[in-house]
């Protein structure tokens, strides 16, 4: 057996541990999938939205937070990083019109949202956080299905689904089927206390327990993974409401997704990088979180490596045969070459391809979401076939940008 082969065992096995470990997780759980709990009080709530040239949305944004529905809403938070754009003007006008609506502006441009966010937060004096970005949209009745969960003393932060808004565009459609099997991926994580990231079009945060960790990291990328590993790391809960949603607006172009997963990419490294001490320890954290992360990277990379190692092998060798048949006069298929036995490679390649695909469709019906716009057997045979196959390529990208330096967003 060579080397490859044996490489090739080791990602189908740990391809496989995980898949099998999410189809075990639901069917043990699929009755609470839906389940949020009923809040014992009215939590006190501000929403903090961070805005840097969101003109063309975060009126739509502040006007969504507005209409959530939520009745002890004390504050709207918008906070603009010093924008290019006429962003300020429209979000003063907005706090002319609005009792609830603050108005604020970072005395400089902190070139992050974790620094609008921590900085609208000074303004917060209320039991709960929440955030959300200037180009998200969230659904009526959404919040209140997130601040049952702060019943329980030790509720960190939990947060919701986050759904594509826009699905003109190939590229967004396809987004659209991804962020889903996130969304449900991470909803059945939740059940082994291991949700990983607060996403950034809704989320909401224990104040006290927010303050304590010292807001969000403004040196990482991805802030909304960081302060949710925090979070665990000092022994707070982080869950999820599936059914409550937010709306965000895809990248509709290749350069602009190619940017968002590459800022994703180096986030995600620095903060495996920052909680690396934690390996084995504090709880989930260290114990799937860390090593759940660590491997993903590992399957596409290596996926990726022994794909492109099985097709220049296959294309030399049909090279050199095609060099010696035309030199000596043979033919290029001998009958003793044909093979009929099985491939037990392929065989598990198929198997892995088969349950995926399974997976995908469960997803996306769990999600229920009345919007099945794009969701045709194209785009799934795309998302299932080139999507997964093009991203440990900006994998690389990313970890070649990583250790370039690259820290912008």
């Amino acid at each position: 057996m060579d080397t490859i082969t044996v490489i090739y065992l080791i990602y189908i096995f740990i391809g496989f541990y995980f898949l099998f470990l999410f189809i075990l997780i639901y069917i043990q759980n699929k009755k609470y999938l839906y389940y949020y709990p009923k809040p014992k009080r009215d939590y006190s709530l501000s929403i903090v939205i961070p805005c840097y040239n969101e003109g063309a949305t975060i009126e739509k944004t502040v006007k969504s937070v507005l209409d959530s529905g939520y009745k002890n809403l004390k504050k709207v938070i918008v906070v603009d990083d010093c924008s290019k754009d006429n962003s300020y003007k429209i979000i003063k006008e907005l706090e002319k019109k609005y009792p609830k609506v603050l108005a604020v502006q970072t005395p400089k441009n902190t070139g992050c949202a974790a620094g609008s966010k921590n900085y609208g937060a000074k303004f917060v004096d209320t039991e709960l956080i929440g955030f959300s970005d200037g180009d998200s949209f969230i659904e009526k009745g959404s919040i209140d299905k997130l601040v049952g969960f702060f019943n329980d003393e030790k509720m960190g932060s939990v947060t919701c689904s986050v759904l594509v808004a826009n699905r003109d565009k190939f590229i967004e459609r396809v987004q659209s089927v991804e962020y889903k099997v996130i969304k449900f991926s991470r909803k059945l994580l939740e059940f082994i206390d291991s949700i990983y990231v607060t996403p950034g079009p809704l989320g909401v945060f224990r104040k006290s327990a927010f303050d304590k960790i010292g807001g969000f990291d403004e040196k990482n990328l991805t802030e909304d993974i960081e302060i949710t590993w925090h979070l665990q790391a000092e022994g707070y809960k982080v869950r999820m409401a599936l059914l409550s949603r937010a709306y965000t607006v895809a990248p509709s172009t290749i350069k602009d997704w190619v940017k968002q997963r590459n800022r994703w990419n180096i986030g995600g490294l620095q903060t495996s990088i920052k909680y690396g001490r934690d390996w084995f320890r504090k709880g989930m954290l260290g114990k799937f979180i860390l090593p759940f992360f660590v491997f993903s990277w590992v399957i596409g990379l290596f996926g990726l490596t022994v794909l492109a190692y099985r097709i220049l092998k296959v294309l030399i060798f049909r090279l050199f045969s095609t060099t010696y048949s035309i030199q000596t006069q043979t033919s290029l298929i001998r009958f003793e070459d044909i093979s009929l036995m099985p491939n037990i490679l392929i065989f598990f390649g198929l198997v892995m391809f088969f349950l995926s695909m399974w997976f995908t469709l469960l997803s996306l019906f769990h999600m229920k979401d009345e919007n099945r716009k794009g969701e045709n057997f194209f785009v799934l045979s795309f998302y299932m076939v080139f999507y997964v196959m093009i991203y440990p390529i900006i994998l690389i990208s990313s970890f070649y940008k990583f250790l370039k330096g690259h820290r912008k967003w």
